[in-house]
């Protein structure tokens, strides 16, 4: 065959790990949306499934810029709050001329979301530069200035808050498919040539500087994508609840997002699902149980799961524990035991299971004992003694 003939090209293998974000958000909507269409689903749970939706596409958007850029951002309740109030805005102008909610939500998604990161461009230029606490600070104080903004103009309601229009029910449907949106765009990007530039930036920024890597573009990028899909977090709140209320985009609240994606991984867009799930789910459970009294106690019940959580994924002494019980296991065994699949090796046959490594196969003799055994030379070979030239060998 001619050297220069192409092979045949093989078929791509599907990875189940490229599409487990996508099952996750369709574990949630796929059942939920034909019991919503049926009218079956209670207003508790749309609204809780509205408040995992966009509390997910912040955590995702938030791991842009602390899990794989590097950077420390604790504003990114201020872009959701310019997209909560402008988006919220718009919507309302819109109402009057378009019947379609959904037609306005996607409109009012798209202008929020623009015009968070248009503020995200206007804060990454001068501030990008800095690094560590000195960009936190920033960014807090501009989440802080945001909506103290909003909160003394009295087009978007002053003090009491911007009356927005109310989705529906069916507004959790609508907030996993940005959730899917969100999560597509990450993912895609961080996999991408500009992905691995990024992740440069984030574990050695002069090495990356040296490499021709743009290191002022790369950030500001990312920088104002997060700004977007915070805005369109925005809108989603908008329509959820009425009034808009500003004292919801506190600084609290951008320490929640940040728990989120810490307690996901830095840069594990899976786990900042996971995480975004679990802490809405405890923290709306806790505030609609605990009322009256015992409203005291939230705050304290949630500080302990925190630390419990917390404790789990960085305890020394449960890292053993953690290899055996965790969500890749999981799938391993599902995958194993009840679809009865096994993954074929590179030359078509099948991978030896889990237990078959070799620091877990029992052997007769410990390494230990293998490694300090003794062994003698064997001396018994001598070399044979050079003999003396002939007449023949000195002409």
């Amino acid at each position: 065959m001619n050297a220069q003939q192409k092979l045949p090209a093989e078929k791509k293998k599907i990875k189940l790990k490229h599409y487990i974000n996508y099952l996750l958000i369709l574990a949630l909507l796929i059942p939920f949306s034909i019991t919503g269409l049926a009218g079956n689903i209670k207003g508790s749970t749309s609204l809780l499934l509205t408040q995992i939706a966009y509390s997910m596409i912040l955590a995702v958007s938030l791991n842009l810029v602390v899990g794989f850029l590097g950077e420390l951002s604790l504003g990114h309740a201020g872009f959701m709050c310019v997209g909560a109030y402008l988006g919220g805005y718009f919507a309302n102008q819109m109402h009057a001329v378009i019947g379609s909610k959904l037609v306005v939500l996607i409109l009012s998604a798209l202008v929020g979301g623009l015009m968070a990161a248009l503020f995200g461009l206007l804060i990454g230029l001068p501030t990008l530069r800095l690094k560590g606490d000195y960009l936190a600070i920033v960014t807090l104080a501009f989440g802080e200035i945001v909506r103290t903004v909003f909160m003394n103009q009295e087009i978007f309601g002053g003090a009491l808050g911007l009356d927005t229009q109310k989705y529906g029910k069916t507004l959790y449907i609508a907030a996993l498919v940005f959730a899917i949106v969100t999560v597509f765009v990450a993912q895609n990007l961080m996999r991408s040539k500009h992905g691995r530039a990024i992740q440069a930036i984030r574990d050695n920024e002069i090495a990356a500087r040296a490499m021709g890597v743009n290191i002022t573009y790369y950030k500001l990028a990312v920088f104002v994508i997060a700004a977007f899909f915070a805005g369109i977090a925005g809108v989603i709140y908008a329509h959820n609840t009425t009034p808009v209320d500003y004292g919801f985009f506190s600084f609290n609240y951008s320490i929640e997002i940040l728990v989120m994606v810490v307690l996901g991984g830095m840069g594990n867009i899976t786990g900042s699902l996971l995480a975004a799930t679990v802490l809405t789910f405890i923290n709306v459970k806790l505030t609609t149980q605990l009322s009256g009294d015992l409203a005291a106690l939230k705050f304290l019940l949630y500080a302990l799961i925190l630390i419990l959580m917390v404790m789990w994924n960085n305890a020394p002494k449960l890292a053993g524990l953690r290899a055996k019980v965790n969500f890749r296991n999981l799938v391993l065994w599902i995958k194993q035991t009840v679809f009865r699949l096994t993954h074929k090796t590179p030359e078509g046959g099948e991978e030896p299971p889990t237990n078959a490594a070799w620091d877990k196969i029992p052997t007769k003799i410990e390494m230990d004992a293998v490694l300090s055994t003794d062994l003698k030379p064997d001396r018994s070979f001598e070399a044979d003694k050079p003999q003396a030239p002939t007449k023949g060998d000195k002409q």
